[in-house]
């Protein structure tokens, strides 16, 4: 999807945010402990690359990537540092993860058998880098029966071409009040690491944003900073933040069109709003197709220092605002961010229409261009 840069729609990132929320991580971090900053679905909505370059200059010493292609991204922009892909990646592209030094998830015994076959059949010299991920719970992938995990050590053991560099696991409940599940997964992963308490593993790590902010990053020499690298709360409004995070990303647009419209005319698709009196209705050139999911009908944006509400369904390309007053076209307009005295956060909008802000910023989509302040930070 081709960026459309010739409309006022956009998405603001302030890389300073970004490098200060790094910081305030590693501050609580002792000498034996490093920070991976997750960088996948174009970070979060944020931009890999310069994300990336940032949280590299700020300290974190790794990557942590959904998938290959997200890795080659940041090798092909020039990032050296290691970098771990978290989800599957097909035994089939082993040789392009070896060439470009970056570390594959092994998610069961099966795979690490195809791994093991196919390195066996190539004149690949350097070995495979490994982290294999224990399933406590999350129930995605991951390696349960500890069966399993013990046949997987063996294997691994008598394999000249795996190297182990990591093991894992993912809390599905660290950022809830009620801890009893996030004990279970604490349970189970220590009695996986029992399995291979007798084998030297670099990077043990079981922290994601949530674990390292509310449980001092259970068992974990390396910290996966991911929502809270973007200055967000991972728990939504559940759990209070026990330092400041700083909010990277706006999203701002501009009014195209100011017209006045009568009492009792309807307004968008399926005529859902009606004017109650004489009202000042402003058009954005921002829709569903920009991630401004239909949900969003009666949120309030920010013009000039106050709330306008979203009247009408929210088109493909364009929503509709009631205003106070008269507004000149080219006004600038805060769908997510600040104006004036007022915040719109993500975790607000994210409870307006039920969801997290993760979903929220990951649904912005390419169609909207992604301008940096304090790009000098990367240079």
């Amino acid at each position: 999807m081709i960026e459309s840069t010739h409309r006022p729609s956009q998405v603001i990132i302030d890389l300073s945010a970004i490098e200060y929320n790094v910081k305030q991580e590693l501050s609580r971090l002792n000498k034996e402990q490093s920070l991976f900053a997750v960088v996948k679905a174009n970070a979060y909505g944020h931009g890999a690359v310069e994300v990336a370059k940032v949280c590299e200059k700020a300290g974190a010493t790794g990557f942590c990537v959904s998938n290959l292609d997200e890795a080659l991204e940041l090798r092909q922009a020039g990032l050296n540092l290691p970098i771990l892909v978290l989800s599957y990646v097909s035994p089939n592209y082993i040789d392009v993860a070896i060439s470009q030094t970056i570390s594959l998830t092994a998610p069961s015994l099966e795979w690490l058998k195809e791994a093991e076959n196919y390195l066996t059949q190539t004149a690949l010299t350097n070995p495979l880098s490994i982290h294999l991920k224990i399933d406590t719970g999350m129930g995605r992938i991951g390696l349960r029966d500890e069966t399993d995990i013990a046949l997987a050590k063996e294997l691994i053991v008598l394999s000249t071409r795996l190297k182990l560099d990591g093991m894992f696991t993912h809390f599905s409940c660290a950022d809830t009040k009620d801890t009893s599940y996030f004990e279970l997964q604490q349970q189970r992963f220590t009695r996986a690491m029992d399995i291979f308490s007798d084998i030297e593993i670099p990077y043990i790590h079981t922290s994601n944003s949530a674990t390292a902010l509310w449980h001092d990053a259970w068992c974990s020499n390396v910290i996966r900073l991911g929502d809270a690298l973007y200055g967000l709360n991972p728990s939504g409004k559940t759990l209070e933040l026990p330092y400041e995070l700083k909010s990277a990303l706006s999203l701002t647009t501009e009014l195209i069109h100011v017209k006045q419209v009568s009492a009792g005319e309807k307004i968008g698709y399926g005529a859902t709003y009606t004017t109650e009196k004489d009202e000042w209705i402003g058009t954005l050139p921002i829709g569903y197709a920009d991630g401004l999911i239909r949900k969003f009908q009666g949120y309030h944006v920010i013009i000039d220092g106050q709330y306008a509400e979203i009247v009408g369904r929210v088109c493909m390309d364009q929503c509709m605002i009631r205003l106070s007053k008269r507004y000149a076209v080219g006004t600038p307009v805060t769908i997510f961010g600040k104006n004036g005295e007022l915040e719109n956060t993500l975790d607000d909008a994210a409870e307006f229409i039920g969801t997290i802000n993760y979903e929220i910023i990951c649904g912005l989509t390419d169609r909207l261009p992604r301008y940096y302040l304090n790009e000098r930070i990367n240079n």
